[in-house]
């Protein structure tokens, strides 16, 4: 099971009722976030799945609204007494800009690894496997998928052809190799074919560029910018590189995914609810973010 929070939905700025956007996913009681605006450790705070376990953050691009609240955050994990490292993924200038952000914050107790992209990279941190594409904004932006990948199920005829005592058997089961009368065992000699796992995708100040479909192809879970919700504000979109509900949605039909959580509304949005129909008129899985909207993904089978 994958469990998912929308931390916030707002862009540009948060305001009393909406804080800026951000995602945070928990596996095997391990945690991924994806962006930190000012206030994510707030709405952390207030969601209750704890901080310390925070493995990678995964940053968009470097604008205050998805990385000004880092230092805090940072600062919080410290508290909770993390020690192990942790990871942070980015655009080409990433480690500057964190350091810069922690002078306010210079002493931390885990190292940060930094994993900087100028194109789209493929990166395996624990058991996220994370795919970015190169999206259209103001400054350098990416786009991000995570797939939880799923073993195949344990077959015992494979395992009775090795001639492998029983008592090994279990140790090839949970991935380990087994070393036996000088020669090696590997887990995939006694698994099947790998099984249908977890996709969720996200994409925030981006205009919608023709690789995103086959990015977020299948997913389980779209989680997209709509910045305005009438099409009115197309040029308004264009101007500032960002999306509306339509277009959003369009994406997601492409795509195929299975569900859409729009988010990122502007300052002005105060109702995005009059516009939902825009849509779900193309779109009709389509879903409105709001502050620690939560979901359980679950694997098929």
């Amino acid at each position: 099971m994958l469990d998912i929070a929308l931390l916030g939905c707002g862009g540009m700025m948060p305001l009393p009722n909406r804080f800026l956007t951000s995602m945070f996913l928990r596996l095997n009681g391990r945690f991924l976030l994806l962006d930190c605006g000012e206030g994510t450790q707030v709405s952390l705070k207030m969601l209750g799945w704890g901080f310390k376990n925070i493995d990678v953050i995964l940053i968009t691009h470097f604008h205050a609204d998805h990385v000004a609240g880092l230092p805090g955050l940072l600062l919080t994990i410290t508290n909770s007494g993390r020690t192990e490292p942790l990871h942070m993924i980015g655009p080409k200038g990433l480690e500057i800009v964190v350091k810069c952000l922690l002078v306010i914050a210079p002493e931390l107790p885990f190292e940060i690894i930094f994993h900087e992209m100028e194109d789209a990279t493929n990166i395996k941190i624990g058991d996220f496997h994370i795919s970015s594409l190169p999206v259209e904004h103001r400054m350098p932006c990416f786009a991000y998928s995570i797939d939880v990948k799923r073993r195949g199920k344990f077959n015992i005829n494979k395992a009775k052809a090795l001639n492998l005592p029983r008592t090994y058997w279990s140790i090839l089961q949970k991935n380990e190799m087994v070393l036996y009368e000088g020669k090696e065992y590997l887990p995939e000699m006694v698994m099947g074919d790998e099984r249908k796992g977890l996709k969720v995708s996200y994409c925030t100040d981006s205009r919608p560029v023709a690789a995103l479909p086959d990015f977020i192809k299948d997913s389980d879970l779209f989680i997209c910018e709509g910045i305005y919700g009438e099409d009115e504000k197309l040029n308004k979109a264009m101007e500032y590189k960002h999306m509306l509900f339509s277009e959003a949605a369009t994406l997601a039909k492409k795509g195929n995914v299975s569900e859409l959580w729009l988010t990122h509304y502007s300052p002005s949005l105060t109702a995005p609810e009059e516009f939902l129909s825009v849509a779900k008129d193309i779109f009709e899985n389509t879903h409105l973010g709001f502050d620690r909207k939560t979901a359980a993904l679950l694997f098929s089978e």
